[in-house]
């Protein structure tokens, strides 16, 4: 099996080329530079010169494969343009074959307790396109086609991630890691390692099918900011922020890291048997 991925080079695009790689299929990668290319070249695909915006190259690179898996983002003006240009690239060019594409769990926006895929959708205004661009991904099972959708929760691990750009590095600068309000909000955490498995795995998955990459782990901000303290080096430091702050701070971002998600991931682990391994995310956290 031969399976084509955007983002590949990418925090989690190169923990999915590693899955892929150790459930013995070949990958080809999208890479927009030499250093993309040689990323991931190091980590097993072959890569593949281009940009999410050559459509004619995504959609050779996917008619040569036998699925494809979309993680690359373009987060230039008219991102939910090119997203669902190269999305539909993809789909023309694989066909009837297996389309993995990313959503995110934002697009929930607060949820009331813990959740599954079918909440009401009530999305920031950074992810708001994506309800549009998926809706449009997944008609295309009507016709045929194999699209399926997954949603990761936060993910972290490999002292990567938006932790680390958010609250670790920030942190670091200034002494005390940023905390959005009181801290009472959850975050639906997964670890970049499992997210990766759910994906390899969604390849499989029915035609049509939603999954909420979550991996049961929905802890406080306040928990995960003193944990985060600490691999800034700085325990315990913890600047309290309110959202407009925040939003001066760190842009549009920070009103999906103010949201109170809890999500249960019970979809993938019964259909697709997906099991998550890494269960400790302070600890992980906490080392950075």
């Amino acid at each position: 099996m031969q399976i084509f991925i955007t983002g590949g080079s990418g925090y989690i695009g190169r923990s999915t080329i590693r899955a892929l790689t150790g459930h013995g299929i070949g990958v080809t990668a999208l890479a927009r530079s030499e250093r993309s290319a040689r990323t991931v070249s190091d980590l097993g695909a072959t890569p593949v010169a281009g940009a999410l915006t050559d459509t004619d190259v995504l959609q050779k690179a996917a008619r040569e494969a036998d699925g494809v898996i979309h993680l690359g983002a373009d987060n230039a003006e008219g991102a939910a343009d090119i997203d669902r240009a190269a999305s539909e690239a993809l789909q023309d060019g694989v066909g009837s074959g297996p389309y993995v594409h990313t959503g995110g769990v934002w697009v929930y926006g607060d949820t009331d307790g813990v959740v599954d895929e079918d909440a009401p959708l009530s999305p920031p205004r950074i992810t708001a396109w994506r309800q549009e661009n998926e809706k449009r991904v997944l008609a295309r099972a009507a016709t045929g086609e194999h699209p399926v959708v997954v949603m990761p929760g936060l993910v972290y691990g490999r002292s990567g991630g938006l932790t680390q750009t958010f609250f670790v590095e920030p942190g670091r600068t200034a002494g005390a890691v940023p905390r959005i309000g009181a801290g009472s909000n959850h975050w639906a955490l997964v670890h970049v390692d499992d997210i990766a498995e759910l994906y390899v795995l969604a390849l499989n998955a029915p035609a049509g099918s939603v999954y909420a990459g979550a991996g049961g782990q929905n802890l406080p901000l306040t928990d995960i900011t003193r944990a985060l303290s600490h691999a800034a080096g700085c325990p315990d430091k913890i600047d309290s922020l309110t959202l407009e702050e925040a939003v001066r701070r760190m842009g549009p971002i920070a009103e999906a890291f103010a949201l109170d998600q809890q999500f249960s991931g019970a979809r993938a682990r019964r259909e697709l048997g997906w099991t998550p391994t890494r269960l400790d995310a302070l600890t992980e956290l906490a080392q950075g």
